[in-house]
């Protein structure tokens, strides 16, 4: 059934809706390009990973052009929230995940640490170090507040805004009672009220009801999507006073475990690589035909000459990120099923490392990132398509699927993968 947008609630205050959404879809394309193109910046000084570093908000770059020619689509208002709502949860990074810390992810922006710093260093040539960040993909709310606070068409007069940005870390502040044993549905909702009550009493939310506003989402939308109590994670985005705007979400956008500021990546098309596919995953036991179990096996039949597999229990991925892009790197494909969400966060691991993706259903890719990876009959040429019922079914393999295709096309497919 097709959705149908409401109208909205005060057709008297309603502001062009193109405009917003033009503008909205420029800041989300000027944050890709930031990260993809900002200048090469030498090796730093290797740096040490301190769990207890605590990222803050620092003052702001200031190379605003509120005149700017570019800026002919609008001018966007970044709101100055209460400390609580950003800033104090950045301070929490040690509490907010229950496995590892959030505070080295945090540093640089939201970028991290450098990759010198880390175990990725081993992985990358020397002259690449400076360029690259070890990521989180929890950090985006982080990252997007930050380079809105510098972009040249940020304007701090609300009045000639045509956009309004609201830099709530909400998934931070859901993210923290998610795996809580005692957390309740009242504590999972409770900053998200806070910072409801405290934006509908704003002028500038009154006067469009919120059209005009937006925000990014550090998780994926499952995480705020809680109809009953007894449910999984937050109801923010349900919650009544919250306009259904166009919200930038970590399920539609890069959460690698690295970041770039340069366009040349670690993974080579020339490089030889020792085996035709690799998986890294956890099986999920308590999931009756868990399909992560089923790529293992497959995995595990094809040979470790053919496949490279990396178990990915306890966090094991999560702790050292370097064993994922390290196995991704030496091989011609990397299986991509679905995670808590259709696209894993290791789908971007895998394309950053140069490797081709083989997809086993169409959400994860084909249809979220139409601006960023070719689609419409040209999935092929950067990834490879397998039927998960005809894998289920024992009609194929993953090894004969894969080996089928000449070395002359993985090689091009590659390519595409890297341009």
């Amino acid at each position: 059934m097709a959705l149908v947008r409401p109208e909205h609630p005060n057709p008297a205050a309603r502001r062009p809706r193109l405009a917003v959404l033009l503008l909205l879809a420029f800041f989300a394309l000027q944050l890709l390009v930031f990260l993809a193109f900002r200048a090469v910046r030498p090796p730093p000084a290797p740096v040490s990973v301190s769990t207890t570093a605590v990222p803050v908000l620092a003052s702001a770059p200031t190379r605003r052009d509120e005149n700017d020619s570019r800026c002919g689509g609008g001018l966007v208002y970044v709101y100055d929230l209460p400390k609580a709502f950003n800033e104090d949860l950045l301070g929490m990074c040690d509490a907010l995940a229950p496995m590892y810390s959030l505070c080295p992810y945090l540093a640089n922006d939201g970028l991290g640490f450098p990759a010198g710093g880390t175990n990725l260093s081993s992985l990358l040539p020397r002259q690449l170090l400076g360029s690259w960040y070890a990521s989180d993909q929890f950090a985006l709310e982080h990252i997007v507040h930050r380079r809105l606070l510098s972009h040249r068409c940020r304007t701090t007069d609300p009045g000639r805004a045509a956009a309004f940005f609201v830099p709530f870390y909400a998934g931070l502040a859901v993210g923290r009672h998610l795996w809580a044993a005692n957390a309740t549905a009242s504590d999972r909702d409770r900053d998200c009220v806070a910072l409801l009550s405290w934006l509908h009493a704003q002028p500038w939310y009154q006067r469009s009801h919120g059209w005009d506003h937006f925000i990014a989402l550090g998780r994926i939308t499952w995480d705020f999507r809680r109809t009953t109590d007894a449910g999984w994670g937050g109801s923010f985005l349900t919650m009544p006073g919250w306009p259904t705007s166009p919200a930038s979400s970590s399920s539609a956008t890069p959460g690698t475990a690295w970041t770039s500021a340069s366009r040349t990546r670690p993974g080579s098309t020339r490089a030889p690589l020792p085996t035709l596919f690799a998986f890294a995953g956890a099986p999920r036991s308590a999931i009756k035909g868990d399909f992560r179990a089923l790529l293992l096996e497959e995995c595990q039949a094809a040979g470790a000459a053919a496949c490279g597999a990396l178990d990915c229990a306890e966090g094991r991925c999560i702790k050292n990120n370097a064993l994922v892009m390290e196995l991704f790197m030496g091989a011609r494909f990397c299986l991509q099923p679905r995670g808590d969400s259709f696209t894993r966060r290791s789908l971007f691991d895998c394309l950053v490392a140069g490797a081709v993706p083989v997809l086993f259903w169409r959400r994860s890719a084909y249809r979220q990132y139409g601006w960023y990876l070719p689609v419409d009959g040209r999935e092929g040429e950067w990834s490879v398509f397998i039927d998960r019922d005809q894998l289920r079914a024992g009609n194929l393999t993953v090894r004969g699927v894969l080996a089928a295709i000449p070395e002359s096309r993985a090689r091009l497919m590659r390519k595409r993968v890297v341009k």
